[in-house]
């Protein structure tokens, strides 16, 4: 079916509103990042780029950003092994309640993130706390992995559903034993799969902060964390909104690794795709 020429008109008239209505804010707060000057006033008048060697040589942004990295990998770790493990179990058995086990999976990142960040501060203060266990990066990362899961599970398991099991069938026909057909077959037809994941896994624990405070405790300041601290202080606000490109950026290039890795999937028959 050949759309008309008005149809395209329009419907490109429309995805161009769309991407407006959500990027234009962040192309304002990024070109605030290059504003000479101190008060956030449109239009800009003068441009510098002073402002990211201000930033940089900050200690508190810094140390902000060593321990996002930090939280951000450590859940993304974390979220590789369990959420393949539990994409594995619910794609390959049949079992009673498997159909809840994917729910209760899932159901962490429909959760609002207060409630979430609520329920971990209780557990650590009333659970870990008295047996020696409190706020350090580890409970940011536990916390950034129940929802950074859900991410590397829909991932895996879509994974999962496409790949052929004749392939893993044929390989053990030919002898290879269930290790030597995970590396050999399983493994290289999901790399994509696990990488376009984590890389999800890593943005989205990146720019979190809901759950951060609540976890993270006193002393312990990731980015957001920092921005947020800091966004009514007027003399920060050129920082602020330097911190706050940063973090952007950060976040879209391993949504767009992982857009581009995962577009071209076909059926995983073990032919060329």
């Amino acid at each position: 079916m050949t759309e008309s020429r008005t149809t395209q008109i329009f419907l490109r008239l429309g995805a161009g509103a769309t991407l407006a209505f959500i990027y234009f804010p962040l192309v304002v707060i990024a070109l605030y990042a290059f504003n000479e000057n101190i008060s956030q006033t449109w239009p800009i008048e003068h441009y510098t780029t002073k402002w990211f060697s201000v930033a940089w040589n900050n200690p508190e942004v810094r140390d902000a950003l060593w321990l996002s990295v930090k939280a951000a990998f450590g859940a993304t770790v974390i979220a590789l092994i369990l959420g393949t493990l539990a994409a594995l179990a619910v794609s390959r058995s049949r079992f009673f309640g498997r159909e809840i086990i994917s729910f209760l999976v899932i159901l962490p990142i429909a959760l609002p993130g207060i409630v979430t960040g609520l329920a971990l501060q209780a557990t650590i203060l009333n659970v870990l706390n008295p047996i020696g266990i409190s706020f350090s990066i580890w409970t940011i990362v536990i916390g950034h992995a129940t929802f950074c899961i859900v991410v590397l599970y829909n991932n895996m398991l879509a994974r999962f559903r496409r790949l052929s099991p004749n392939l893993e069938e044929a390989s053990a026909d030919l002898g290879a034993h269930t290790f030597q057909t995970f590396r050999y077959v399983t493994f290289p037809l999901l790399r994509t799969a696990l990488l376009a994941g984590g890389l999800l896994a890593f943005g989205l624990s990146f720019d979190e902060i809901v759950v951060t405070t609540f976890a993270a405790g006193a002393g312990l300041e990731t980015l957001p964390i920092w921005i947020f601290r800091n966004l009514s202080r007027g003399d920060q606000q050129p920082i602020v909104t330097v911190v706050a490109t940063v973090v952007m950026v950060v976040s879209i290039i391993p949504v767009w690794i992982a857009q581009r890795l995962t577009s071209d999937d076909g059926p995983l028959t073990g032919g060329t795709r």
